[in-house]
């Protein structure tokens, strides 16, 4: 069985990440959705609200698995026997910094790959923080999130 693990903070997934998943999901058996714990910040929504948007935006699918990490990733990949990290790519940037990880994470687990999928075209620029800041000051995310993303950060926002 290939195992992939798909880290992020998801918060909250976009649809260039569904986009990501949805592809990775044609790769692999199996695709470990590792929400992580970032002790650097602070998340707009729970563990289990970023877990139900993902679950709303791909359908139930036996094939994926939700869980929240801490840690090193390599160290989390060997605990689920995932031997693929997958990562999606928007820009040169993201490059640069995803490029270091993966190297990093080759020395400390060498049998551990990464795999990088480009973001589709229309999602290019959009990330979470982005979307967070855009819904918080009253602007339409539309097309940019899962419809019910949006409901969520329109209901945050709102109070």
């Amino acid at each position: 069985m290939r195992t992939a693990v798909y880290p992020g903070s998801f918060d909250p997934i976009t649809n260039g990440h569904v986009d990501i998943l949805q592809r990775s999901l044609a790769i692999f058996d199996r695709v470990i959705v590792a929400i992580a714990e970032n002790i650097r910040k602070q998340p707009l929504f729970t563990f289990e609200e970023r877990k139900d948007h993902i679950r709303a935006a791909i359908g139930d699918d036996a094939r994926v698995e939700y869980d929240a990490f801490g840690g090193l990733l390599v160290e989390y990949c060997k605990k689920k026997q995932a031997t693929t990290i997958v990562r999606g790519l928007r820009a040169i940037a993201d490059f640069e910094y995803e490029f270091q990880f993966a190297h990093m994470n080759r020395r400390l687990a060498p049998g551990i790959d990464t795999m990088f999928l480009m973001t589709a075209e229309e999602n290019f620029y959009v990330s979470s923080s982005l979307v967070k800041e855009v819904a918080s000051l009253g602007g339409d995310v539309s097309g940019l999130v899962p419809e019910g993303v949006r409901k969520a950060l329109e209901r945050k926002y709102r109070t």
